[in-house]
């Protein structure tokens, strides 16, 4: 038990991101220590660790947090990025002007659906913003990969996207490619591109060999000294990027950001000292769950960990 007293703060009008994880750090209760806590495990993390993953879901894509993972990497950051189909199929929609509309989570589903709209929590997608522009930019993209070779890795063909949208700076994938960071997708079927891949399988000599991006991410984990991983929201993500690190004895360094419970079981849910126990996260090492939106916390997080850069 710490002897440090709880302390009560006051704000300024004006506060730096330093300042205010000061503030957090004093205030103490509940979200505000898990969060001073995320921030510090970060900037060390990012220090020392020569493996340093980003995982998210696809529905954080959607919305303007995109920009920030896209910054992260672009800025050096992390240097592995594990995420899902859905995130491949908003970031591939955006840059080919998808309109992404504010929305409201009370709204009549049944009228969205009329009116030729997707909804994404409180986000509006319109139809042809969404499955349309996935679409055209496979068409585009499986003549070129099929210029180069037959059979392609899920990570060597989003090298080849990212290629393709690299002037677009908000892009996940345009900041993979112009920073050589692997994009790995073990859920790559689940989602438009992914079964636009499948119908060219169907159509086209092109193969995809899901296999040889484990090759990879496993050659990148037992090669590492360090690693580091930031989880943003649950599922395969998150996952697949802590699984891998158990087979050099779990992450060094782990921050999950989730909305999920753990009494139910989920791995979604399931904190950073679940993982201790399976070999995911070694037990020396720095880890935290912050409970919160990754909307809301994610521009604080990023804001301090850049400020140390």
């Amino acid at each position: 038990m710490s002897e440090e007293k709880v302390r009560d703060v006051k704000v300024k009008a004006d506060v730096s991101v330093k300042e205010l994880m000061s503030l957090y750090r004093d205030i103490h209760g509940f979200t505000a220590s898990d969060l001073a806590r995320a921030a510090d495990i970060l900037v060390e993390g990012v220090k020392e660790a020569d493996l340093r993953f980003i995982s998210f879901t696809g529905n954080l894509i959607a919305t303007g947090v995109r920009g920030i993972i896209s910054q992260l990497i672009d800025e050096g950051i992390f240097n592995v990025v594990i995420t899902t189909c859905g995130a491949l199929d908003h970031d591939i929609a955006k840059s080919l002007g998808g309109s992404y509309l504010k929305g409201s989570f009370d709204v009549d589903d049944v009228d969205l659906e009329k009116r030729g709209i997707h909804r994404l929590g409180n986000v509006f997608i319109p139809f042809e913003s969404y499955g349309l522009k996935v679409e055209a930019f496979v068409k585009e993209l499986i003549p070129k990969a099929l210029k180069i070779k037959e059979e392609w890795g899920v990570r060597e063909l989003l090298n080849l996207a990212g290629e393709l949208l690299k002037e677009d700076l908000n892009s996940i994938l345009g900041a993979a490619y112009r920073r050589n960071v692997p994009i790995y997708v073990p859920g790559i079927t689940d989602g438009a591109f992914g079964t636009n891949l499948f119908i060219y399988t169907q159509q086209t000599p092109f193969k995809l060999n899901i296999l040889k991006d484990v090759k990879e991410l496993m050659d990148l984990v037992f090669n590492a000294r360090k690693s580091l991983a930031l989880v943003l929201g649950g599922g395969i993500s998150k996952h697949h990027t802590i699984w891998w690190n158990q087979f050099k004895e779990g992450l060094d360094y782990a921050v999950y950001v989730t909305t999920a419970v753990e009494w139910d079981g989920s791995l979604s849910g399931a904190r950073t000292r679940e993982a201790v126990s399976w070999g995911k996260i070694k037990p020396q090492a720095k880890h935290v769950t912050v409970y919160g939106d990754v909307t809301v916390l994610l521009p604080i997080i990023a804001s301090y960990i850049l400020s140390f850069k």
